[in-house]
């Protein structure tokens, strides 16, 4: 028998009800696991951890991930349209950030679980 499942059935109801009462609606919980999808790809976990140290423009970007412009702006708009990243323009230029300080926290709870600091 293997040692990572119950022996028994016994169901508590309490606990259930309990996690229940918790539990987001099926539209938040989708739209969590629309952002943990886009976060699955190595290349824009790279522009957040970027993005966390400083703002940066689309070429700043493609010459520190060593990538072309049009591969860094289309990663951009993805993590834009979930509101993860936000641009100020200014003059010719358009910087990007963090969205917000939940993104922040994002980023360095996860380098943070992954490093076990």
């Amino acid at each position: 028998m293997t040692q990572d499942i119950c022996q028994v059935t016994i169901i508590n109801q309490q606990r259930i009800a309990q996690a229940r009462k918790q539990m987001p609606d099926d539209t938040t919980l989708v739209e969590i696991a629309e952002t943990f999808k886009l976060l699955g790809d190595p290349t824009r976990v790279k522009i957040l951890q970027a993005l966390a140290v400083t703002e940066l423009c689309v070429c700043d970007l493609a010459a520190l991930l060593e990538m072309t412009s049009s591969a860094i702006s289309h990663q951009l708009r993805l993590l834009r349209a979930r509101g993860i990243v936000r641009f100020r323009k200014q003059g010719k230029m358009v910087y990007y950030a963090l969205d917000d300080s939940h993104v922040q926290t994002l980023v360095e709870v996860s380098l943070c679980h992954v490093t076990e600091c």
